[in-house]
């Protein structure tokens, strides 16, 4: 797969994401503690963050629909990321005022219209990573793009709680909530450079229609409308699940620890950074295809590939004054994910099964487990959720032809399941029969549907001609 300057550029944007979606994790521990709040109360973090791609995406919508067409296709894929990045950088500088009045409510606003301006950089980019090449090879850029993503989602704890608790080895006593003005105010600069960037690139201004087909599409009919297609409807419900039991066994993991180990809210930043640097290793894993096409060469790539991404985890870590020494022993955690991805050939059905198992299995043994091995079966999770972003959105918007833009949309919008999904675990876990451990159960549920989804949209796109050539199909969102 060719890497060219645009593509480069396009994928820029999923660190940002990446940075504050994995922030979101620090922060919620210590407004807590500062504030005096109860779990379900703190979980407005992410519920303000993710509902917003929902609202974005009503406002996309309702936009399109009142000026008479899609309105990505009107202002430009280009144009539309700079302003989604204009957007989120107006939010990134409401971090000041929050953060010297120690003001939740404006935090909770600031992150709001930050995740609102994402919401429209993500309708864009998503689509323009498939098309931007080889239709069959959508996936492959993805991967890539999740790479990148990934990379922000593993600094960006450890960047604020630095800022936050003045070193990586403070305890809560030392916390400074007003000092978390810093890492988003250059975070916003560097939106409002990259959003100029984006503005007079070589990036693609506008989807031809026919690119945003498959090579599957000569079986195309047109069923009058995005949400005629099953695939989609269900594949919406799947987004909604899949990046709520992300979000929430991240969310709920520092209250986990502090309960169960002991971990100060000040020590909780590397075990996050571990989650979703999990979610780095099964990306950079999954995107061996898009390197290597010598059976043997993949094979040794899909052994070697885990452990360096660990090993940037390592390293972070490690510069940050971090002991790292205990988290040797998650590598034969890792190991279960090259079995995983080997197993699914790169079938993006095949793959979401397998890991939605696999993830079942990770929260399972966190349930009945205690310490540290519960802790490490929920950091787990960030392995087998790893993929399931881009198969998802693969499948279902396959076979959508002229109406793939707005099926994009669609499962945009989805992506407020963050939220939601973490705001019932939250409220769960404060009921005392319950607790925060079993509240992780939400999270089993979610990935029996997304295993249901990858049987069932299998038949569904079979039924219309569709079928998937085994190729890697990763990302993330």
């Amino acid at each position: 797969m060719q890497i060219n300057r645009p593509l480069l550029t396009l994928i820029s944007v999923f660190f940002f994401w990446g940075f504050v979606a994995a922030s979101n994790g620090i922060l919620i521990p210590v407004y807590k503690e500062k504030l005096h709040l109860l779990q379900w109360q703190v979980q407005l973090i992410d519920v303000a963050f993710y509902v917003a791609y929902t609202v974005g995406s009503l406002i996309y919508i309702l936009i399109s629909r009142l000026s008479g067409g899609d309105l990505l296709n009107k202002l430009g894929y280009r144009n539309g990321i700079s302003l989604g990045l204009m957007i989120s950088a107006f939010g990134a500088v409401l971090f000041y005022p929050a953060a010297e009045l120690e003001s939740f409510g404006i935090m909770l606003t600031a992150l709001f219209i930050v995740a609102l301006g994402f919401s429209l950089q993500q309708t864009a980019a998503n689509p323009l990573a498939i098309v931007m090449g080889d239709p069959n090879k959508g996936s492959q850029r993805l991967s890539l793009a999740g790479g990148i993503n990934n990379i922000g989602t593993t600094i960006g704890p450890l960047l604020v709680s630095f800022a936050i608790f003045g070193s990586m080895h403070g305890d809560s006593a030392t916390m400074d909530i007003s000092s978390v003005k810093v890492p988003y105010l250059i975070l916003g600069a560097a939106f409002v450079l990259v959003a100029i960037l984006f503005r007079f690139s070589s990036i693609p201004n506008h989807i031809e229609e026919a690119r945003a087909k498959t090579e599957h599409d000569a079986n195309w009919k047109d069923r009058g409308g995005a949400l005629k297609y099953p695939q989609l409807v269900f594949g919406m419900i799947a987004i909604f699940l899949y990046v709520g039991v992300e979000v929430s066994t991240a969310a709920n993991l520092p209250e986990f620890m502090r309960i169960h180990t002991g971990t100060d809210a000040s020590k909780v930043a590397p075990y996050v950074s571990l989650f979703w640097a999990s979610l780095m290793i099964g990306r950079w894993t999954s995107s061996v295809g898009t390197f290597a096409s010598n059976p043997s060469v993949k094979l040794l790539l899909n052994v070697v590939i885990p452990y360096a991404a660990f090993g940037f985890f390592l390293a972070v870590n490690y510069i940050a004054g971090t002991d790292v020494s205990e988290f040797y022993i998650y590598a034969a955690v890792i190991a279960a994910l090259i079995v995983a991805d080997i197993l699914s050939k790169g079938n993006p059905a095949t793959q979401l099964l397998i890991f939605s198992f696999a993830g079942i299995i990770a929260l399972i043994t966190g349930i009945l487990a205690d310490g540290m091995v519960s802790a490490y079966a929920f950091i787990s999770v960030g392995l087998f959720c790893s993929t399931l972003w881009p198969c998802i959105f693969t499948l279902a918007i396959a076979g959508l032809g002229k109406y793939t833009n707005t099926g994009s949309g669609y499962l945009i919008m989805m992506i407020m399941g963050g939220g939601i999904v973490s705001f019932a675990q939250g409220a769960l876990s404060d009921y005392m029969p319950i607790g925060i451990q079993n509240s992780y159960w939400v999270g089993v549920v979610c990935f029996a549907y997304l295993a249901w989804y990858a049987y069932k949209t299998k038949f569904l796109l079979r039924n219309q001609g569709i079928e998937f050539k085994t190729v890697p199909s990763k990302g993330g969102h």
